[in-house]
């Protein structure tokens, strides 16, 4: 959808968002579980400056889709590109807006406005649900490695000392849960939400990052033992309900709010939130900050981020290493931040300032 003369007649501003309110409450645990719907909108504006030459940008599109806790309902957007259209990545389905911008233009801009409705997730692991299970192949692609994830030499021999003799997949995928808990850490040091190296975390030793880093060593440690497992990437929405001040933003402005989670498949029971990475933010970050792991807000979400999470976050995709659709530049580790490039080089999607892009979020009353 391209409206050129409204872009151009409200390019420079944003239409207001409300700001959503943060309630405490007061003396509850961290407790997620299945509930009432939300719905959300997130508005993107993105601006290349003064390009010399033709420039293109890829805008992620919450488009991840699980019926029981995510629903995404569509996106628009205004822009001066000469083409604007939402495309696929060929092997995840990852949905962006891939825009085109002509040399001529001096300002190329496109603001992205997406709907969704989510809930928070809870899983029972006292009782098999009877989930649809996975079909060889797809078991086959959630158990493979990839070029920041591998699946064998030090990452197997790591994952089969943490399970040890365990038995089952709900034991093995604990195990590796709390392994990831007590020796990785939160480093605030790390570029965006980092990359998800693991071989080399693995082999300096040096388990700190944040959430693409630790959730990816969650990922590929469970899939070198077979349990599929995968990560999701998106975006922080809304304040904590549970009154938690480092899992959620303070205000609408969500445009380094960034977060990518992680689920492994357990049979009888189906996909199972798993946010390791979560636990180590809560202990760095949750005032008055460098929480022990034996504090209880720390101890409340250690034990709800294995099977369940808040809804206050959306959903891009699951899509790792992939290729930017009608680009000829490297892969990216994952698509969670917009992507833009003039004369084929690529910009540098962790510089909001310089990149200009901005995300703002609201929740909706429908």
């Amino acid at each position: 959808m391209i409206d050129r003369r409204r872009f151009l007649r409200d390019g420079a501003a944003f239409s207001v968002l409300a700001a959503m309110p943060a309630k405490a409450l007061p003396g509850e645990l961290f407790a997620p579980a299945p509930g009432a719907w939300r719905d959300f909108e997130i508005v993107m504006r993105l601006e290349i400056p003064k390009p010399a030459v033709a420039a293109q940008a890829w805008v992620p599109l919450p488009a991840f889709s699980e019926d029981n806790w995510f629903r995404p309902k569509g996106s628009r957007w205004t822009t001066n590109a000469k083409s604007a259209r939402i495309v696929r990545d060929r092997i995840y389905g990852a949905q962006m807006l891939h825009v085109l911008f002509g040399e001529a233009e001096e300002t190329p801009a496109v603001e992205v406005a997406s709907r969704y409705s989510t809930r928070d997730r809870g899983v029972d692991l006292s009782k098999a649900s009877g989930a649809r299970p996975l079909s060889p192949a797809e078991r086959k692609f959630y158990t493979k490695g990839s070029a920041y994830i591998p699946v064998d030499g030090i990452v197997k021999a790591k994952a089969d000392e943490i399970v040890g003799s365990a038995s089952g997949e709900e034991a093995k995928a604990r195990a590796i849960y709390e392994w990831v808990v007590e020796n990785s850490y939160r480093n605030a040091s790390t570029r965006g939400c980092g990359v998800g190296d693991i071989v080399a975390m693995l082999k300096s030793g040096d388990l700190g990052g944040k959430c693409a880093d630790i959730n990816a060593l969650y990922v590929g440690l469970s899939r070198a033992v077979g349990l599929p497992a995968r990560e999701i990437y998106g975006l922080r929405v809304a304040p904590s309900k549970f009154g938690y001040k480092s899992l959620g933003p303070a205000t609408e402005l969500v445009t380094k709010a960034q977060h990518c989670r992680s689920e492994v498949y357990l049979s009888g029971f189906g996909w199972i939130p798993v946010d390791p990475a979560d636990v180590r933010k809560v202990m760095l970050e949750e005032p008055p900050g460098k929480l022990p792991l034996d504090d209880v807000k720390v101890a409340s979400a250690r034990k709800a981020l294995f099977g369940s999470w808040e809804g206050n976050w959306l959903a891009y995709n699951s899509a790792r290493d992939l290729a930017l659709p009608g680009s000829s530049g490297p892969r990216i580790a994952f698509l969670m931040y917009p992507q833009a490039e003039v004369s084929n080089a690529r910009l540098d999607c962790l510089d909001p300032d310089n990149f200009r892009y901005v995300i703002k979020a609201r929740e909706l009353s429908i």
